[in-house]
């Protein structure tokens, strides 16, 4: 049922519309950030075209349908060919798709072809779920446009993406799509408290720094978040040192940049990004809402030592390091260069 889906009202009132008046498109594109539950709202409308007791027009979520629809068959044991498959869930009516080395190929595209002209095998409908739908290559995406315009009835496609300008023209023109919003700290701290997740302080934390998405409200690892946290922290206490602390700044860019470490780049620079936010937001306002509450004293009192013109250059130099993260470049350099760039403010 579509009312244990955490947020995105507008969302479900258009899938039941759509059920309701029996016209599910045959592509549907759920366009959104990564992680706030797009796919749960997928497999939402799978068990209901599919359901063997269904209330109304929605799932029972207790049937074994309902059931075998969450479940999805293990990867192939051969990793070279897993490209070349459709994920099965236990129902042989829905089907899964995703990237393999961040590209969804054209094998991949030409077997959903293939299946969306098949009559269901036991339900009354055939979903495919194609998640990261814009990581389709050229030759995949021209396998999916045929795939579109010849879909059967009783099939359906959904693409998930949170970058719908990269998908082809031609491929949005031929889906209905369907916008997902962050959900709000408080959905997700309900959430994690309700479905006994998380709990008190870390549920309020981590509802905070996952930023409406829910699916990473419940991957994080507070730990290891606190402690990237605190070498962030060290960053931007010797950036607003009275003289930035450039020693201290090169061995942070140092540790940063570790090539052993590589994992951890980006989201440290969503951390440190996060918190010099925090900062710039505080000396503005001292009441105001911040990602990380739990150490509002701290951030004051940095707040106090930082100018907002300072605040917004460091952060457009991080945007534009992040940016350049598509290009091979020398992660340790860039990192000496953005940490030595920001201290020269």
């Amino acid at each position: 049922m579509f009312d244990r889906l955490v947020g995105n009202q507008r969302a479900k009132d258009t899938l039941r519309r759509m059920l309701v008046g029996r016209r599910v498109p045959g592509a549907l594109l759920f366009a959104g950030e990564d992680a706030i539950g797009k796919k749960l709202f997928a497999l939402e409308l799978a068990k209901a075209r599919n359901c063997l007791a269904p209330a109304g027009v929605e799932a029972c979520d207790k049937c074994s349908s309902c059931v075998r629809i969450t479940h999805f068959a293990d990867a192939p044991a051969d990793r070279s060919d897993d490209a070349k498959h459709i994920i099965w869930s236990e129902h042989r009516d829905v089907g899964l798709v995703r990237a393999e080395k961040n590209i969804i190929k054209v094998d991949q595209a030409r077997e959903l072809e293939r299946e969306t002209n098949f009559r269901p095998h036991e339900g009354r409908a055939r979903i495919f779920i194609i998640e990261e739908a814009d990581r389709l290559n050229p030759q995949a995406s021209n396998a999916l446009l045929k795939a579109l315009e010849e879909i059967a009835p009783t099939s359906h496609l959904i693409l998930l993406t949170a970058r719908p300008a990269n998908l082809l023209t031609t491929i949005r023109s031929r889906c209905q799509t369907i916008r997902f919003a962050p959900l709000t700290a408080e959905e997700i701290e309900n959430y994690l408290v309700r479905n006994k997740r998380r709990a008190g302080e870390e549920a309020r934390l981590a509802a905070h720094i996952s930023r409406g998405r829910l699916g990473l409200a419940l991957s994080l690892n507070l730990d290891a978040y606190r402690e990237g946290r605190e070498a962030m922290l060290s960053i931007l206490d010797a950036l607003t040192a009275v003289q930035a602390d450039r020693v201290r700044l090169l061995r942070a860019a140092e540790d940063l940049g570790d090539a052993k470490r590589k994992d951890d780049f980006e989201p440290r620079l969503d951390v440190l990004e996060t918190l010099i936010r925090d900062a710039w937001l505080l000396s503005l306002d001292p009441a105001t809402k911040i990602v990380n509450e739990d150490i509002r004293d701290r951030l004051t009192r940095l707040g106090a030592k930082l100018k907002s013109g300072h605040a917004a250059d460091w952060m457009a130099r991080i945007q534009e390091l992040r940016g350049q993260l598509a290009v091979n470049i020398n992660r340790r350099v860039a990192t000496d260069a953005l940490l030595l760039s920001m201290a020269s403010r």
